[in-house]
């Protein structure tokens, strides 16, 4: 895939241009992308199964560098060495109200998901797109194959997954005409003085109100600021073209249950939204379904029943084709970032991929000794780590450390008893 390169935007002569002698912020557009002086920035995408994976095929039996890869590490063969396995992590608590809720928690760490009492917290990728989101068009994207999402606010509100990729494409490389523009922007300012409003009202009612809820309030305050400087932005990018890329408009896929044309065509369009550092910061739920999946040989039951397998022979080797064909198509998704030259290396070199499951068995809906892959991010790679299968580390201990790397300066997230993980090398 090409990225056209257009004369980036001098700051002399903008300056010089406007009239008047200001001091301008650095914008990214005065610098030319993937120029040799401009350091490739770090990013991180979060891709997460909702049906899990089949353990055995994924974890291997021995630890270190020297494992014998199992069935669908077997299709990750020449990327050995740019991704580690990490087993015997989890979320504490992650019982849920059904089999499934603790999808809901998979980047967040909440305890009990869905039940009475539950309020989610804000997901990983939202927490790091707090931190470096001001400087893209799109602080962080969050998309899937069939609408789950993996990405939840500060508030626990859940964000919207796009997943049609059209739509998609249209949002990140599609420029509206001049009267679209306008419209969007005046849209924009109509939204910043309806928060201003909304803001000098709270502030008279926040004197009226006892501690607990002067907290509240605070919460929501600091929510429409969020939102407040986030309508700043947008109006700042509304004007500003965007990419070119070598990339005619997709087709949805037309046959639903094709999950695998699915995810390569969302693979592709996640590419491209960090080659043209479009976002930084992406959640993808893989999906799954109730189903039969579309053109895998040998597969004739539908996936969620498959997951059900109840260590039944014929159902584990249906459920390993799907799952095999998935890696499959991942892998195929590291060479295209590993194809992608930027400075000092590649993209695959400067994006941290967490992939993996909220389920460890999905048979029994465990959410015990999740099956979790690291690749890429400028780690050292190539080897298993085993942390103890019985007493789990906490999953949100290597949050923090994935947060830190891209720049936060926190300790410590959700149910982290740590601030880093054994075996993650820099």
């Amino acid at each position: 895939m090409y990225l056209s390169h257009r004369k980036h935007l001098s700051r002399r002569h903008f300056i010089k241009g406007s009239g008047v002698a200001v001091s301008l912020p650095m914008l990214s557009a005065m610098t030319p992308a993937f120029s040799a002086a401009k350091k490739a920035p770090l990013r991180f995408v979060a891709m997460n199964a909702g049906l899990g994976f089949h353990s055995p095929n994924f974890i291997p039996q021995s630890e270190g560098l020297d494992y014998e890869a199992p069935q669908y590490l077997r299709e990750l063969a020449k990327h050995r060495k740019d991704f580690t396995i990490f087993s015997g992590l989890s979320h504490p608590n992650s019982n849920g109200s059904n089999g499934h809720a603790s999808e809901l928690t998979w980047l967040t760490s909440a305890p009990r998901p869905g039940l009475a009492g539950f309020k989610n917290t804000i997901s990983l990728d939202q927490l790091i797109a707090r931190h470096v989101g001001a400087v893209t068009r799109f602080p962080s994207l969050t998309v899937g194959t069939n609408g789950q999402s993996l990405s939840w606010t500060s508030n626990g509100v859940q964000i919207p997954s796009q997943s049609h990729p059209t739509k998609l494409f249209r949002q990140l490389f599609v420029n509206g005409s001049e009267a679209d523009v306008g419209k969007e922007i005046k849209e924009l300012e109509r939204g910043r003085s309806i928060l201003d409003t909304v803001l000098a009202e709270a502030r008279k009612l926040n004197s009226q109100l006892g501690p607990r809820d002067q907290e509240k309030l605070d919460e929501y305050l600091t929510s429409v600021r969020e939102l407040e400087v986030r309508l700043q932005q947008n109006k700042q990018w509304a004007r500003r073209p965007k990419p070119k890329v070598d990339l005619s408009e997709p087709k949805e896929v037309s046959d639903r249950n094709d999950i695998l044309a699915k995810q390569r065509l969302m693979y592709d369009l996640i590419l491209l939204a960090l080659q043209t550092d479009s976002t930084r910061v992406i959640a993808f739920s893989l999906g799954g379904m109730n189903a039969v999946p579309s053109n895998i040989p040998g597969v004739n039951t539908d996936w969620h029943n498959l997951s059900h397998h109840g260590k039944e022979e014929s159902k584990i080797e249906e459920l390993s084709k799907i799952e095999a064909a998935e890696f499959q198509v991942f892998g195929e998704f590291l060479t295209k970032l590993k194809g992608v030259q930027e400075p000092d290396g590649h993209l695959l070199d400067h994006t941290t991929i967490l992939f993996g499951s909220n389920l460890g068995n999905a048979s029994s809906h465990s959410w015990r000794n999740l099956p979790i892959l690291l690749a890429g991010g400028g780690y050292r790679h190539g080897h298993h780590v085993a942390h103890n299968s019985e007493n789990n580390t906490p999953l949100a201990n290597l949050f923090v450390a994935l947060a830190q790397r891209m720049g936060l300066d926190i300790n410590s997230f959700g149910s982290s008893t740590h601030s880093g993980l054994r075996g993650l090398e820099a």
